[in-house]
């Protein structure tokens, strides 16, 4: 039995959707208990030729066997992504193995934006803004403050969130990776 102290602690994530844009970031940092085991993982993936963009947290290895059926699913369905976070979902809450695993997922295109969990929940925010993580919420929080009180493209929200979330989240750390798309109006 693993304690809370040697559990895999890590990461924060967080999309945004504003001015035309599509944001995803992620930090770097991945902490076993108390000790940082690594700072500089990257937690956000392309697919469908850069047209798709997908951030983790939770246990790495978990997280990639989801990041592999999302990209199976997305092949199966040509790309939809509602469509293929739907399906996994499914497969996460209903498959024996699957449902063991411990990670949540923001998946996003120029038109969609997600957050997938093992609980089987697919939401899609009303206000344009997910966060996932240990640092999740400290992010929203700020980039929520941000859109309604700066002047800053959807990646400069992302990255300044991110360095907030990185002050006050001890499990988030300040090596961060923004990735972004263009969002048709």
């Amino acid at each position: 039995m693993i304690d809370e102290s040697s559990r895999w602690r890590s990461t924060t994530i967080l999309a945004v959707r504003h001015r035309g844009a599509i944001a995803l970031g992620g930090d770097g940092q991945v902490t076993l208990g108390q000790t940082v085991m690594k700072a500089d993982a990257v937690k956000i993936r392309k697919f469908r030729e850069g047209s798709v963009l997908v951030g983790f947290a939770g246990s790495a290895a978990d997280a990639f066997a989801l990041l592999e059926r999302f990209e199976s699913r997305l092949k199966d369905y040509q790309g939809n992504v509602a469509k293929a976070a739907t399906e996994l979902a499914k497969d996460w809450r209903t498959d024996r193995a699957l449902r063991r695993l411990e990670a949540m997922m923001i998946v996003a295109d120029a038109k969609t934006l997600l957050l997938i969990s093992g609980t089987g929940d697919v939401i899609s925010p009303s206000d344009g803004v997910l966060g996932i993580g240990s640092g999740g919420s400290f992010a929203v929080a700020s980039a929520r403050a941000l859109i309604n009180h700066a002047n800053l493209s959807a990646s400069d929200i992302v990255r300044e969130s991110l360095l907030i979330a990185g002050e006050l989240c001890v499990y988030t750390n300040q090596n961060i990776v923004v990735e972004e798309l263009d969002c048709p109006s």
